[in-house]
């Protein structure tokens, strides 16, 4: 009772009603709902593309010519965790007319230098393979023209390579074709 003479009745009441309330907001919340999402990453290829042809203009039997190739670039979309590539390129001899020895320029009188990349794209390292004309390597055989290591995920780059022409004194007057192969691996 209280101090008037009533019941504490209306006290347990309001006890109870909190009570009940909290028992209802419990009811309320529910547990958190956990979703696994999963998706692919998808890997390309490793391609190479070069200049369809490339013309050096002329020069005299004894001196050397020289002029750039056109971009070439290397594109990777492997997607790879440890990406690593190296173009590589070699020569063919040049020759006109029907190819006689005087008509002959050989590939160990075609030199190449790829110079630093003029772009680049992703991770790693690239190296070019003739960084400068003092560098420059003869394509008689196959020599490296770029690469790329301790890459990862897609990348690319892209050089203009510079081909230089040492025309022996015994060549004689023609247009000389030959052809320069870039390769990727």
């Amino acid at each position: 009772m209280d101090d008037e003479g009533k019941p504490m009745r209306i006290r347990y009441s309001v006890v109870a009603g909190v009570a009940t309330v909290v028992a209802v907001a419990g009811v309320a919340s529910a547990a958190p709902g956990d979703t696994t999402v999963t998706f692919s990453v998808s890997g390309g290829s490793l391609a190479i593309s070069v200049p369809g042809s490339a013309g050096l203009g002329s020069g005299l039997p004894g001196n050397t010519l020289s002029g750039q190739l056109g971009n070439v670039t290397v594109t990777d979309t492997r997607a790879l965790l440890t990406a690593a590539w190296t173009a590589s390129v070699i020569s063919t001899s040049f020759k006109t007319g029907g190819g006689t020895a005087a008509e002959t320029i050989p590939a160990s009188a075609v030199s190449y230098w790829s110079g630093t990349a003029s772009s680049t794209t992703g991770l790693g390292v690239f190296t070019p393979g003739q960084a400068t004309a003092g560098q420059a390597q003869t394509l008689d055989v196959s020599r490296t023209a770029y690469s790329l290591t301790g890459g990862t995920g897609n990348n690319s780059a892209t050089w203009n390579p510079t081909l230089v022409i040492a025309i022996p004194n015994s060549a004689v007057n023609g247009t000389y074709t030959g052809t320069v192969t870039h390769s990727i691996a």
